[in-house]
Parts: structure tokens; C-alpha cells; sequence
């Protein structure tokens, strides 16, 4: 009988915790505006964009060394002054807000990319903390390789002509 209820109590831990994380939804495209971009940048295939997951990284229920567009296991890095500053829009399926934004720069000596969070008082800080309050918004972070990959090339093909 007690094995039984083990048994139980542990599928029905197993579908709380799966209906949570489809409760907080998927990552179903990507945007980049702003900064030296012609024209935004969308990123709609979901195979890709659900690559970068809104709900996972540090104080969240799935707590991944890289997760987003950040590399959350370097901690916080300042960027230098002077980068073109790209806007990045996580759309997913969530509503009312269901889009996560962050700020995106490229070291163009290093190709390295960086990540902020917005801070209070900045906009898009309000609908991500609705959607997920992590404790580090305000922040710059090195960015995860991943993205760096998929990001990099698109805005260097995406650039306005000087």
C-alpha cells in the first residue's frame, strides 16, 4: 500500500511539474530591431526559436547553466562603450504580456556578445518581471554561444550601409 502511494504521489508530482512549464509556454519566434539593423531581423522557424527558453536559468524552476540568449554560468559582464545596441524580442505563446525583452551587443574586435535585463524604470521591464522575475534584471551578461551562432551572422547580413 505505501508503495502504491509513492507511486502515485510521484506521477502526480511528474504532471503538476509538466503542466507547469507548458502553463508558462514556449518561445515561438525571435525579433531583432534597432541598433545599425536596414530592417528587423524575424526569426519564426519554432524548432529555433523554442531553443531559447524564456522560463529557464538561474532562480527559475529550470535552472540551466545557458538558457534565453545568456550564458548565465559567466555571471555579469560590462560591455565596452560604444556598441551598436540591438533590441530582442522572445514571442511566446503566452498573452497579455507574452513577449520577453532584452538588449543585445556585439564586440565587434571579439565577435563576443553581451545581454542586459532590463532594469526597473526601463522599458520592457514591467512585462518581463510579469512573465518571469529572475533577481539579476538591470544587468549585463555574456551571451550564451548559441545564440552568438544564430544572432551574429543575421545582423551582420541585416546591417545598414555606412
Amino acid at each position: 500500500m505505501k508503495g502504491a502511494i509513492a507511486v502515485l504521489a510521484a506521477v502526480a508530482a511528474l504532471l503538476i511539474g509538466s503542466a507547469q512549464l507548458v502553463a508558462k509556454g514556449d518561445t515561438v519566434s525571435i525579433r531583432i530591431a534597432g541598433g545599425d539593423l536596414a530592417t528587423p531581423i524575424e526569426i519564426t522557424d519554432r524548432a529555433v526559436a523554442s531553443h531559447f527558453q524564456v522560463w529557464a536559468g538561474p532562480l527559475t524552476t529550470i535552472d540551466e547553466p545557458q538558457s534565453l540568449n545568456i550564458d548565465w554560468s559567466r555571471g555579469v559582464a560590462e560591455p565596452p562603450k560604444g556598441l551598436e545596441i540591438y533590441d530582442v524580442s522572445f514571442v511566446t505563446t503566452r498573452s497579455n504580456p507574452g513577449t520577453y525583452a532584452v538588449r543585445y551587443a556585439i564586440d565587434p574586435s571579439t565577435n563576443a556578445g553581451y545581454v542586459y535585463l532590463p532594469g526597473k524604470d526601463e522599458p520592457g521591464y514591467r512585462d518581463n518581471v510579469f512573465l518571469i522575475y529572475r533577481g539579476v534584471e538591470g544587468k549585463w551578461f555574456h551571451a550564451w554561444s548559441d545564440w552568438e551562432k544564430l544572432a551574429n551572422p543575421l545582423i551582420a547580413t541585416h546591417r545598414r550601409a555606412h
